[in-house]
């Protein structure tokens, strides 16, 4: 059954992202993954802001000790190839890897994602649920199914699983939101009342 599905799976794609039967009946094959972050992410310190390019090539340190952080260009796209058997959690940890992010994997989420459902609110369980599985049953249309990571934000957030410097740049990050939300609001009530008074000058006579 597995063997048939695959066939017809690599039958309807437009690419070389087939997946392969391996002999003990586990099978290989890519996922696509959308990268919808809104807040930075950690990386090894550098003398410059690390690109794309660079976090692709550089090995992901083991030991890191000075950190950065950045934001990821919007909507940054990802092709993994992985196993039948790896799961949501394992999938997280692949891409921060490919990506040389340090932040801890419990800080983001991976969703799926039908066409009707643009935000992508299916969570997918960490230790349960196999994308490649699911990717297999919806065949490779991105209208059927697509995978996308967010921040975390079901739930309690345990802040003893940060460090010190982790929880310091999370307070940067709130002061920056809140400064920009509080900006927004008062450019928004400024144009009201901008309106306001060009109403009633208008209205005034004479």
């Amino acid at each position: 059954e597995i063997e048939q599905k695959i066939k017809e799976y690599n039958s309807q794609i437009n690419s070389n992202l087939f997946m392969s039967l391996n002999k003990d009946g586990s099978y290989t094959g890519f996922i696509k993954l959308q990268l919808k972050l809104i807040r930075p992410v950690s990386v090894p310190a550098s003398k410059k802001p690390p690109s794309i390019q660079d976090m692709k090539k550089a090995p992901r340190s083991q030991a890191v000790k000075r950190r950065t952080s950045f934001y990821l260009p919007k909507d940054t796209v990802k092709h993994l190839h992985i196993i039948s058997r790896t799961r949501a959690s394992e999938v997280i940890e692949a891409l921060l890897r490919k990506f040389m992010v340090v932040d801890n994997p419990r800080k983001f989420a991976l969703f799926e994602r039908a066409e009707k459902d643009d935000q992508g609110t299916g969570l997918l369980s960490p230790l349960a649920d196999q994308p490649l599985r699911l990717r297999l049953l919806a065949g490779p249309s991105e209208k059927a199914l697509s995978f996308v990571l967010k921040e975390n934000e079901t739930g309690e957030v345990n802040w003893d699983a940060f460090s010190m410097p982790e929880l310091h740049n999370f307070l940067r990050i709130l002061q920056r939101e809140e400064e920009e939300h509080v900006r927004q609001i008062l450019q928004k009530y400024t144009r009201c009342r901008q309106q306001l008074q060009e109403a009633l000058t208008a209205r005034t006579p004479g």
